[in-house]
């Protein structure tokens, strides 16, 4: 499973980091807001939902109110898909934004909270250009997988993964927040959907 991580500054709109300080790097205040409804994509029950989304609220709450991959994996089953169908991943991977090749700190901050409800690292080994590294190590993981990612070197990973023929895939990520692309294998076949988050009542 691939997703663009949440949403970014622009023009009247800033973003903020943990700590609710501005910084250009970071989520907005929407953005950090799908960072913390997140782990309800993955939920089990709507209990496990409701508990998931308020410890995660109550962090977002606080960075809010200061400044305010692919899943090379198998079939599905009834007791670890979420509420949106969705597998709960067990790797986790998000662009490194510390060291000499950081990006932008947004892909970490939109899957802390989901790492921290579903009790798995987020892995920040590879930076933005290494996208031919990180799909094999995603496609060696213990699967499903969840990558975060930038909208504009995500076709690259597709294409690493050796899915980017498979039918339906876009050319590129739209300009949307709000998607989750959704890679499964079985046999060595590829297969795509696009499913949507429908998380925030701005999501379509």
């Amino acid at each position: 499973m691939i997703i663009r991580h949440g949403e970014k500054p622009s023009s009247g709109d800033p973003g903020f980091d943990e700590t609710g300080k501005q910084d250009k790097k970071s989520l907005t205040r929407q953005g950090w807001e799908r960072s913390h409804a997140l782990p309800r994509l993955f939920a089990r029950t709507t209990n496990t939902a409701g508990s998931a989304g308020s410890a995660a609220a109550s962090s977002a709450s606080s960075a809010g109110s200061a400044g305010s991959a692919g899943s090379a994996g198998s079939a599905r089953s009834a007791s670890t898909a979420g509420s949106a169908g969705l597998p709960r991943p067990s790797a986790l991977y998000a662009a490194a934004d510390q060291g000499p090749h950081a990006g932008a700190h947004r892909m970490r901050q939109t899957v802390t909270p989901l790492g921290a409800a579903l009790h798995v690292r987020v892995n920040t080994e590879f930076s933005e250009g290494e996208e031919k590294e990180l799909a094999a190590a995603a496609l060696a993981a213990a699967s499903p997988v969840l990558i975060c990612w930038e909208h504009s070197k995500i076709p690259p990973i597709v294409e690493a993964l050796g899915a980017a023929q498979v039918a339906g895939v876009p050319e590129e990520w739209p300009d949307r927040f709000d998607l989750v692309w959704v890679f499964t294998r079985r046999a060595g076949t590829w297969t795509f959907q696009s499913v949507p988050q429908h998380l925030l009542p701005s999501d379509a």
